[in-house]
């Protein structure tokens, strides 16, 4: 995107006003709809431009600069580069307390692109795609704080609004390092969403999650010539996956370990003095991933000695797990519902069967699209993992998600990627802005719903909570991408 459109498009967004004055709580709700309706347009535009780009975690340097003009444009301070990551920001709004935040991602996923197309289309010539919708979270995020920064001018009430751009998501843990610096240390709440196939906002927990690199180093040889002179990098890798599908016999069964083989070698008949393992250790308690993360250190140590090889390892990443907080969670449900669901036209309602009709099996009608899933409480995590938890263990936090997806859509799929580049996700993102704007508006007038927040949170959280990020000291992995930005595996 060159600088001329993206200083038309945060012109845009300086179009439209609405009055908050004099208004009751509903009336001021319905202007600040009124608000992010009347300025969809450019959200909208903003979203599928990112889309576009489909930047990968540490490198979405525009995608993070058409936010960041976003809220400059709207009368935010900007610091961006914190937590030594240069695609990562904070804006504010507002003085004193209570100080709310909300974050907005904007990673897309390499390895999987698609067109809009209701039918698989790839797109070969593009790298990664937003196959977890997050060119829609972060956007949408960023609509929700403006038109609440609008209403908290004009009333001139106390609080402060901070939108923080987390970048790196998908596997690279940007909140992780963003809490570790103290930049979230005296925010009172904060808020979430993510893209989805349905429109729910629960008390839910995650999975914890520890990833790293196992890099093998050999001795290479002619594979038939002379095949003793050389010790085969790759053949760590598989010892080392051999043991640790051994493992997985011993291990709780809320546990998941999976991995991929990113270098292996070139050519069979060289003996690869160069291999390579990323592995995922996932449970719902950190401790637990800390203790499952060493012994499979352990063992690739254990299948290096076979092998008379050599390994070394980096931790990827680490995330804790999300700590639920229902006073919060019902919070955000009650103005979810209050918005409502994702209204398909006719148009739409077609596409969406076409998408359905790719799915193996449980379809769901279309209809769901339309509906707000009950209130649930979660407390041991399930499926996947996610940078939030370690955010919800510093400071009270609430998400939701909505429809911008067909309903049975699974996250990180090519339907993903074809669904959040059409008005179908561009409905479900302004509906969280939506619901998340009005939950702001709530926790800034209504101090109560902020001290019965924390006080679950410290409960949850117990009395002698410290908190020990399961990356350690190492610094943000930058370049944690930067072989498939060059065309190689990762």
């Amino acid at each position: 995107m060159n600088r001329i459109s993206l200083v038309r498009l945060v012109l845009g967004l300086c179009i439209c006003f609405v009055t908050f004055s004099g208004l009751s709580a509903q009336s001021t709700k319905d202007m600040l709809a009124e608000f992010i309706d009347e300025n969809a347009n450019t959200y909208e535009t903003v979203a599928q431009e990112i889309w576009e780009l489909a930047e990968v975690g540490y490198m979405e340097n525009e995608s993070s600069e058409m936010l960041q003009g976003l809220l400059r444009s709207a009368g935010f301070d900007v610091e961006a580069g914190v937590a030594g990551i240069p695609t990562a920001f904070v804006a504010s709004y507002g003085s004193g307390g209570p100080i709310i935040g909300i974050m907005g991602e904007y990673d897309a996923l390499p390895g999987i692109t698609q067109s809009r197309s209701a039918e698989i289309d790839p797109i070969f010539e593009k790298i990664a795609g937003h196959a977890c919708g997050h060119h829609l979270f972060g956007t949408g995020s960023v609509a929700a704080a403006v038109a609440v920064k609008e209403w908290l001018q004009e009333s001139g009430d106390p609080g402060t609004i901070r939108v923080y751009g987390t970048p790196a998501e998908e596997g690279g843990a940007g909140k992780v390092y963003m809490v570790r610096a103290g930049l979230m240390d005296d925010v009172d709440v904060m808020l979430h969403w993510h893209p989805g196939s349905q429109n729910e906002a629960s008390a839910e927990s995650s999975l914890a999650n520890k990833s790293g690199k196992f890099r093998f180093y050999g001795q290479s040889a002619h594979a038939s010539s002379a095949p003793w002179r050389g010790r085969s990098a790759l053949d760590g890798v598989e010892a080392m996956h051999n043991m640790v599908n051994m493992m997985r016999e011993h291990i709780p069964p809320a546990s998941r370990i999976h991995y991929v083989v990113t270098a292996g070698g070139s050519a069979p008949n060289v003996i690869p003095n160069f291999a390579e393992s990323y592995i995922y250790v996932r449970h719902p308690d950190p401790n637990e991933v800390r203790r499952m993360f060493d012994w499979v250190a352990e063992i690739a140590e254990g299948a290096a000695m076979g092998t008379e090889t050599r390994v070394e390892h980096e931790v990827i990443h680490g995330i804790y797990n999300v700590l639920p907080n229902e006073a919060l969670g019902r919070l955000m449900h009650a103005n979810l519902t209050a918005v409502g669901g994702v209204e398909y036209t006719e148009e739409e309602y077609q596409y969406g069967e076409t998408i359905q009709s790719s799915f193996p099996s449980d379809v769901p009608p279309i209809e769901r699209a339309m509906e707000i899933e009950p209130f649930e409480v979660i407390e041991v995590g399930q499926g996947g993992s996610t940078d939030v938890g370690d955010v919800s263990w510093t400071v009270p936090t609430a998400g939701l998600s909505t429809a911008t997806w067909v309903p049975g859509t699974s996250a990180h799929s090519w339907q993903a990627v074809a669904a959040g580049g059409t008005d179908i996700g561009n409905k479900g993102m302004i509906n969280a802005a939506k619901a998340l704007a009005f939950t702001m508006y709530d926790l800034l007038t209504e101090p109560n719903l902020i001290e019965a927040a924390q006080e679950e949170f410290l409960r949850r959280r117990g009395p002698n909570y410290v908190y020990e990020p399961l990356v350690g000291d190492r610094e943000p992995p930058l370049d944690y991408r930067a072989s498939v930005v060059g065309g190689g595996n990762n």
